[in-house]
């Protein structure tokens, strides 16, 4: 999957092992790695897990429309579909297996 950044800082960050470390010590960088690794590594995003640990979904409410995988508890990695139009199926919900693009928002706590 093609992978793309909202920001140039955190673009840099992700990509530069020793930033990564200094920003968000060593377990969880080594989280961020490995979830940007199974990314980078699939055709779309149907290939990643919905199940522990990546446990891939769409957030809800405000959210709808990013995604997220599980980092160390309580963070996740979020990202968006990078397609433009983004694909749909019949009943409205995206298409994940039309999604071959993804923009990477950031790191947070979702459950706060």
């Amino acid at each position: 999957m093609d992978i793309g950044f909202q920001s140039k800082k955190f673009e840099k960050i992700c990509n530069t092992q020793k930033l990564l470390l200094k920003e968000f010590g060593e377990e969880q960088s080594e989280k961020i790695r490995r979830r940007l690794d199974e990314l980078r590594a699939t055709d779309n995003l149907q290939d990643i897990s919905h199940l522990p640990p990546p446990r891939c979904h769409e957030l809800s409410g405000n959210r709808k429309g990013t995604f997220s995988v599980d980092l160390r508890h309580p963070y996740r990695l979020l990202f968006e579909p990078a397609e433009t139009p983004i694909p749909l199926k019949e009943d409205g919900g995206i298409d994940l297996e039309q999604v071959h693009a993804i923009t990477i928002l950031g790191v947070e706590d979702t459950h706060g």
